[in-house]
């Protein structure tokens, strides 16, 4: 009886302890699952605020309107552009000439390619516009800074919050971008043809069919990157980041110690889910080819921007990275444990940028632009009669 009696409690004890050993375990697992869950909660609430505070921008020309305004308010509390103010900014920029509807520019451009790019659009408009003379730097680096004596009223491709300069759309809408042996031998080509094929490059890569790592391909051409090739370095299984050569490099020290990676055309980063963006020189060409592979877009940095950044919207249309990247590991991590909340950012992002960036906006934000431009000069424009005259050119260039 005593041994039965025995028997009996060690059996009740052995269930008793089993039974708190799977409490114990439950329990362990539901802290954990809500540490999780808390830790991802600070990026689902940004998301969840951001989209319900957006409002989509309307049709007609009107998403980058803002631009305009913001971009030219210096030269309206200074009651126009005036001659002075123009000589000034002609010194750093190259000069253009709009007489009788007809273009005509100065002998010299540095950038031949790209003045040819600025060129297409403002031919296309040349029946709108009156008589002006317009300052435009086709340069990498912006031109008026803000402690400077004297604004002055230069169109650049991109700038900071430290430039006064009036955005305009970046010569590689058309042609002159920047030219990567051997997959873009004579520049990025035409935006409305990598449209198509990036579009139909997203077809074979749905987003079920992409690599669920994020992904960067470019030059060392600012340190901001290295955190993320050092990442991939570390831990490959989530971020596949390398340098590749430029035309500074000189040896492996250029690429933080490795052998340059080869050049990845744009078309072939759709494979990828998360896609990284940084700033170059200035803003970087890349971001508007980014959005349409129908990837996830980490843009890093806040500060460089090109005439369309300003109507897109952190966790509405992309994930915003600090540019320290202290939370890249992160964020790539929470992307592939929140699949379909990040899908539908990816979505947002792609149809922005292919229903608000097509050929026919840049076109009519080039009228919107020099129309407005052109209300601010203060005086007489006379044509210089040493200058050419801009014909249009037939572009035989389908290369991408």
């Amino acid at each position: 009886m005593v041994r039965d009696s025995f028997r009996c409690k060690s059996k009740f004890v052995s269930v008793q302890t089993l039974v708190l050993t799977y409490l114990l375990i439950f329990s362990i697992i539901n802290e954990a699952q809500a540490t999780k869950e808390n830790k991802w909660q600070k990026y689902l609430d940004a998301i969840t605020k951001a989209t319900q505070e957006y409002t989509p921008c309307g049709g007609n020309c009107t998403c980058h309107a803002d631009v305009i305004t913001s971009d030219l308010q210096i030269w309206k509390d200074r009651g126009g552009i005036f001659k002075e103010d123009m000589d000034r900014g002609l010194a750093r920029a190259v000069h253009y000439q709009v007489i009788n509807h007809k273009l005509y520019r100065q002998d010299k451009c540095t950038f031949p390619a790209r003045c040819s790019g600025v060129e297409h659009f403002i031919l296309e408009i040349l029946d709108d516009l009156p008589d002006m003379d317009i300052a435009i730097n086709v340069h990498d680096w912006p031109q008026s800074v803000k402690h400077a004596t004297h604004p002055l009223p230069i169109l650049s491709f991109s700038k900071n919050r430290e430039h006064w300069d009036v955005m305009y759309p970046a010569w590689t809408f058309w042609e002159g971008g920047p030219a990567v042996w051997p997959i873009y031998k004579t520049g990025l080509g035409r935006w409305d043809l990598m449209r198509k094929l990036l579009l139909k490059k997203d077809k074979e890569f749905p987003w079920e069919k992409k690599q669920n790592i994020g992904f960067f391909r470019g030059s060392r051409t600012s340190g901001e990157r290295d955190p993320l090739v050092l990442l991939s370095r570390a831990k490959p299984s989530l971020v596949d980041a390398q340098y590749t050569k430029n035309q500074a490099w000189k040896s492996d020290k250029d690429t933080i110690g490795a052998e340059p990676a080869e050049n990845v055309h744009l078309s072939e980063h759709c494979q990828y889910k998360y896609l990284f963006n940084f700033r170059g020189v200035a803003a970087s060409f890349r971001l508007k080819h980014l959005f349409l592979c129908g990837s996830l877009v980490f843009h890093v940095g806040e500060d460089w921007l090109e005439f369309f950044y300003p109507a897109l919207t952190p966790w509405v249309h992309y994930l915003p990275v600090s540019t320290s990247l202290g939370e890249a590991e992160d964020l790539i991590e929470f992307a592939r444990e929140n699949d379909e909340v990040v899908k539908k950012i990816a979505i947002r992002g792609k149809r922005f940028i292919t229903k608000h960036l097509k050929m026919e906006d840049v076109s009519c934000y080039w009228r919107k632009l020099l129309l407005q431009y052109a209300k601010l000069l203060k005086y007489k424009v006379e044509r210089n009669s040493n200058y050419q005259q801009i014909f249009p050119t037939k572009q035989y260039r389908t290369e991408l």
